[in-house]
């Protein structure tokens, strides 16, 4: 096992200095995890949308059906890295962040000059670029706006108009150097959940209205519920894996029910914790009808971007050994999300065509939500 474990981290320091993911290799689902996937077979209808170097070591976004066959990809930008992608509200459209040039790693998303949000039809036609030096997109409930993080900020953007309004700034409301890391309006829009990175390390929940920040604890990869009145986040450091996702109900302005200080966390907020070996999870998200959980998980390694983290699906409430793995390849796969249902068409939106300016973002212009 000790000699394993050493190959693994030399592999895992030979793709770091290379500055490339692994593209990795086909591997076999064992006896239980084929039994996963034929109870899987005819329970779900959707599309799981992810990020994944099998065929490009800077990361492509891939498609699949939602029990797990007829993988493909979705985009093919051999020069970029295309992560961090998520359904459209009729999953006509995918919005992702793209590299602007060559291999940044994830821990650079911070550093927004060197990313664009994207978005491309689930058929895989009509790339359009949605906003120049932006980060961490994700969609209002009325499909024609976004929002987005830029370093210390977080920005709203129509996409029929092109107006961008700022939501928040880390810096204002905290110090210096604090940086907005992948901002989740609530359905609502009353409240902003993020973590907090730079010179603040911390997750929570803003709310605009009264202007106060309601702290979640440790942790990161903060997002909500479809209802609305509580979030999950990672929780690190902790479960079987190292790792776990955390359920935590709010009240009415946004605080936590139940307070979590330090590592103390209640049994009651221990929301998933896989069993078995591969049980270090990362990138949780839920279906729009709150059924369904997909999310990544790795048996050794940490590095977002580069592990062999693998995708899975669960059905909220079951028995957590009745997770199935969906992916076998030992490259990357990472930032997964899913749409019950049946895709919309692709439809046509006016947006920016690649190179142009991402407008004017202290305009005062309205913005629907």
């Amino acid at each position: 096992m000790h000699k394993y474990l050493v190959i693994i981290g030399a592999v895992l320091l030979c793709n770091i200095f290379a500055q490339e993911a692994p593209l990795g290799s086909m591997a076999t689902p064992n006896r239980s995890e084929r039994k996963a996937l034929e109870c899987l077979k005819g329970t779900i209808t959707g599309k799981i949308i992810w990020s994944t170097s099998r065929a490009n070591s800077k990361h492509d976004i891939w498609i699949m059906n939602a029990d797990g066959t007829d993988q493909k990809p979705l985009t093919n930008s051999p020069n970029n890295v295309d992560w961090f992608s998520r359904f459209s509200p009729d999953a006509s459209e995918v919005l992702f962040v793209r590299s602007k040039s060559g291999w940044a790693p994830e821990i650079d998303a911070e550093t927004f000059e060197k990313w664009d949000l994207w978005t491309v039809a689930t058929d895989g036609s009509n790339e359009k670029k949605a906003a120049a030096d932006a980060v961490w997109g994700t969609w209002r409930p009325n499909g024609d706006s976004i929002v987005f993080a830029r370093g210390n900020k977080v920005f709203i953007k129509d996409l029929v108009s092109g107006n961008e309004k700022e939501l928040f700034d880390a810096e204002k409301c905290f110090k210096k150097g604090a940086l907005a890391q992948q901002p989740e309006m609530s359905p609502d829009g009353r409240f902003l959940a993020m973590t907090l990175r730079g010179t603040m390390r911390e997750t929570g929940i803003w709310n605009f209205e009264k202007k106060a920040w309601n702290s979640t604890g440790g942790g990161c990869e903060m997002d909500w519920f479809p209802s609305g009145n509580k979030v999950f986040r990672m929780n690190e450091g902790q479960g079987n894996g190292g790792t776990e996702v955390l359920q935590i109900d709010l009240d009415e302005d946004g605080k936590p029910v139940v307070r979590i200080s330090g590592l103390s966390i209640p049994k009651k907020l221990r929301f998933m914790d896989l069993p078995g070996r591969r049980s270090h999870e990362y990138f949780p998200k839920f279906d729009k009808g709150g059924l369904w959980m997909v999310w990544c998980a790795t048996q050794y390694g940490h590095e977002h971007d580069i592990a062999d983290y693998e995708v899975y699906l669960w059905k909220i409430g079951a028995d957590k050994k009745s997770a199935a793995r969906l992916t076998f390849h030992t490259a990357n796969d990472r930032w997964p999300d899913i749409f019950i249902g049946t895709p919309q068409s692709p439809r046509q939106q006016k947006m920016e065509t690649p190179g142009q300016p991402s407008g004017d973002t202290t305009t005062s212009a309205p913005v629907k939500q």
